[in-house]
């Protein structure tokens, strides 16, 4: 009989499952009190009337750097080190980052090179974590991995419930050195922890020097000359170039990190296009296997810039959405006797707590009913209606806002329902996201296709800057002040439709996509 893949669960799982839930709760704990922590200590220099919006610039910057730096870590584990090896050391520099947060709590440049650690460190390990699970798995038992990933996000979230509900306050009631340095404890432990199953996981090599990879077939097709004909694609790329060039001309205006954020889109986007253009032209020079691995890396990255919108909402539950609940009326709760009052920076709870709710509801519910009536959860099915959800959140907090703006004494309680609409989202297109992204990789770019993922939460972090610079033009300010709304108002429900608008594009490319089954073929060896 056939292998059906539904072998034995991998016994070296639980290591990467606790250092993930270590490292999340060290990310996530000094993440979630970034925001407050600038506001009411490190930039009281600011005038007040500024202090919200250099935060939001502040956190966001941080955030582009996380996910940025996933290009380097993927790039040097897949064709240096190994995921292992390239975890693990990155792991000390984001050790040595944390370190730095808590014995620089009023120094601003000291923070701010523990925070660049940080994002380094961790923005190093990201994408090869997830990608490493995988590695644990081969055709005799990959359809485990779902259950893995869907686990490995649940104690991603499981740290950081936990991180978001006692890290304000440590932070109140014991300072920033501690509030900081316990995240910097619990990343020290993560490593401790992945360290010792060195030797139980299955370590795939890292690949040679491959004249068939994807940066060689695309050079070779940009490049490529046919007998009179012009090369349209070697143009295309040119623009991207030139208006990379012309986006970091512009860094004196518009900040070192959005021209450099946007001349990086502007190459991948043209180049990418100019690529697919002329794709064909690398036939004969390079296997067909290798021209259609690239075909299939650029739809991966179609589906990966729709999902840029997503991150541009989400990620602003840690700045946007807790500069709203500053302002919000916090009631005096009550449970089993227990009174205490929520502080805005542990309303980000919610999301991970809803999280570990809807994955099993979604799994043993919302899926099989979407079945027994002839819809089947695709990913990119699930991804839609998270992009979806997500700007469904954004108009509920933008009409919260209003009250808000009209005078009206809000609970920070109503900050539940889009906590609760953009978990769903978040459970529908991050924890997906992972497994697809995983699938889809062709076997020699995994390390590096799932950097382009986090790229996306770059790129969606990038639209936030672009957005809260945009506001302080003065003709765009008047438009604003036209409309009746609040300039925090009007960003909402511009996000809002911003997600919506791609949801519907998405769910066009969606039905168009054919999905591919990129699991191992067999087994490598344990070290």
């Amino acid at each position: 009989m056939s292998n059906t893949g539904n072998g034995p669960m991998p016994r070296q799982i639980p290591y990467i499952i606790a250092n993930e839930g270590c490292e999340r709760f060290s990310f996530y704990g000094m993440r979630n009190i970034l925001t407050p922590f600038l506001l009411s200590t490190l930039l009281l220099f600011v005038p007040l009337a500024d202090r919200a919006s250099e935060a939001k610039h502040v956190f966001h910057t941080f955030v582009i750097g996380v996910y940025f730096f996933p290009l380097l870590g993927g790039w040097l584990a897949d064709r240096w080190f190994g995921k292992y090896n390239t975890v693990f050391w990155f792991s000390l520099i984001y050790v040595a980052g944390h370190a730095c947060l808590a014995f620089f709590e009023d120094n601003l440049k000291g923070f701010y090179f523990g925070l660049f650690l940080i994002a380094f460190g961790s923005g190093g390990i990201k994408p090869l974590v997830a990608a490493f699970v995988g590695d644990q798995f081969d055709q005799t038992n990959k359809n485990r991995a779902k259950l893995v990933y869907d686990a490995f996000y649940w104690i991603i979230n499981f740290g950081s419930f936990f991180a978001s509900l006692l890290m304000p306050v440590f932070l109140r009631d014991y300072g920033p050195a501690v509030a900081f340095g316990i995240p910097g404890i619990l990343m020290a432990i993560a490593t401790l922890v992945f360290w010792l199953g060195k030797r139980k996981y299955i370590h795939v090599p890292p690949a040679a020097p491959n004249p068939n990879s994807f940066s060689s077939v695309a050079r070779t097709a940009l490049m490529s000359k046919q007998p009179g004909q012009s090369r349209p694609g070697l143009m295309m790329a040119g623009v991207g170039a030139l208006g990379a060039v012309a986006s970091l001309c512009m860094a004196p205006q518009w900040g070192f990190v959005i021209a450099a954020c946007l001349a990086l889109v502007l190459v991948l986007a043209f180049g990418g296009i100019g690529v697919s253009m002329q794709l064909d032209r690398a036939r004969g020079l390079h296997s067909d296997e290798a021209v259609e691995g690239v075909r299939s890396v650029l739809r991966i990255l179609i589906v990966f810039a729709m999902v840029t919108p997503f991150h541009s909402l989400f990620d602003q539950k840690a700045s946007t959405w807790i500069v709203q609940a500053n302002a919000m009326n916090s009631p005096l709760l009550n449970i089993v006797g227990w009174e205490f009052t929520l502080l805005p920076a542990q309303m980000q709870a919610v999301n991970p707590i809803l999280v570990m709710l809807l994955i099993p509801f979604n799994n043993l519910a919302l899926y099989p009913i979407m079945r027994a009536i002839g819809i089947t959860p695709t990913p990119l099915r699930r991804m839609g209606m998270g992009i979806a959800l997500a700007g469904v959140s954004w108009i509920v907090i933008g009409m919260i806002q209003l009250q808000m703006d009209g005078g009206d004494k809000v609970s920070i309680l109503w900050q539940l329902l889009p906590y609760a609409l953009l978990t769903l989202g978040e459970v529908l297109v991050s924890a997906t996201g992972l497994e697809f992204a995983y699938s889809q990789a062709p076997v020699p770019m995994k390390g590096i296709i799932l950097s382009f993922w986090y790229l996306a939460i770059t790129v969606g972090n990038l639209w936030v800057l672009i957005v809260n610079a945009g506001v302080k033009n003065d003709a765009v300010s008047a438009y604003i002040a036209g409309s009746g709304m609040g300039v925090i108002a009007f960003q909402m429900f511009f996000f809002a439709a911003f997600a919506l608008l791609v949801a519907a594009i998405f769910a066009l490319y969606a039905i168009r996509y054919k999905m591919v089954d990129n699991y191992r073929a067999d087994t490598a060896k344990t070290a």
